[in-house]
């Protein structure tokens, strides 16, 4: 056992006798408080376990449950460590209550105090069963989220490595964009402070005939280097073979026969025999199948 571990536990069994310590305390306050409200002397012996135990109780389901559950649970925690906390106060004020000597139901002089602390002690058992339960109930349907890992099978690194590379998917040729450039006639030099009225035909000469203006398109360049693109000759499909299933099979089997069942992998099976993912990925199950079978 590590140092680190062994001061944990230190710290445990010490919070464990703290606590303990801490519980035969108030342990007597809350059984003569009980026995003042009308407790016999079985349900006062009980009535701190009543208290106490549910306080315990809370401080463990704050430790299981998450979210809003786990706030309830430290609002139960919190409620009746105040409870605890106002009748060993009284208990503290209440000389006769050490002797066992006062008045059934007479936990303060001023009416109203008294009232609200016999409540609050009568109330505490109810509230116990009720909150008990309810937590109880909230750790056994709590479900904890599982921590993920940082491991993953080589199937699916292979698979997630196919998914990202873009070698198999078909390329779509973007069409090129041709704005329209218009091109303008040679302008023509003209004289400083020339007349810009047009001068009258000279009647033997024949006008220049103008030329049209001309309509091209021209591809905008790319600074991406793109790999060529085009349709495939109809002359290079007919001189590549089409492989049956069964001559696939053949082939997979070959180039795998000596790989591990962790190899046997869809993107391995298409590098090795050069076919589709579709393709590779039937071929590896039926390889792994004929293994399994072979194995069982």
């Amino acid at each position: 056992m590590s140092l680190h571990r062994k001061g944990r536990a230190a710290l445990v069994l010490a919070l464990v006798a703290v606590v303990g310590m801490a519980f035969r305390v108030s342990w007597n306050a809350l059984r003569d408080i009980a026995g003042a409200v009308g407790a016999d002397d079985t349900a006062a012996m009980l009535y701190p376990f009543v208290v106490d135990g549910l306080m315990a109780l809370a401080l463990i389901a704050t430790l299981v449950l998450a979210d809003r559950d786990r706030t309830f649970a430290l609002r139960v925690l919190g409620a009746y460590t105040v409870a605890s906390l106002v009748l060993n106060y009284v208990h503290g004020l209440v000389p006769e209550l050490h002797g066992r000597t006062v008045d059934w139901g007479r936990l303060a002089d001023w009416d109203p105090a008294n009232w609200a602390l016999v409540l609050l002690a009568t109330s505490l058992p109810v509230g116990s069963i009720y909150f008990g339960s309810d937590l109880v109930a909230k750790v056994l349907h709590h479900r904890p989220t599982p921590i993920p890992t940082a491991s993953t099978s080589a199937e699916d690194s292979t698979e997630t490595e196919m998914k990202r590379s873009t070698a198999d998917l078909p390329v779509s040729t973007p069409e090129p964009i041709t704005p329209n450039v218009t091109v303008l006639p040679r302008p023509v030099a003209v004289g400083f402070l020339k007349s810009t009225l047009p001068a009258k035909p000279s009647p033997s000469i024949a006008p220049a005939p103008v030329a049209p203006i001309e309509r091209r398109s021209v591809a905008a360049e790319s600074t991406r280097p793109r790999r060529a693109t085009g349709r495939v000759p109809a002359v290079a499909k007919s001189s590549r073979p089409k492989r049956t299933p069964d001559q696939l099979l053949a082939e997979a089997r070959a180039a795998t026969a000596d790989w591990p069942d962790a190899k046997v992998t869809a993107e391995g099976i298409r590098r090795a025999v050069r076919t589709s993912p579709v393709n590779a990925r039937v071929l590896r199950d039926t390889l792994r199948a004929e293994r399994a079978g072979a194995a069982a």
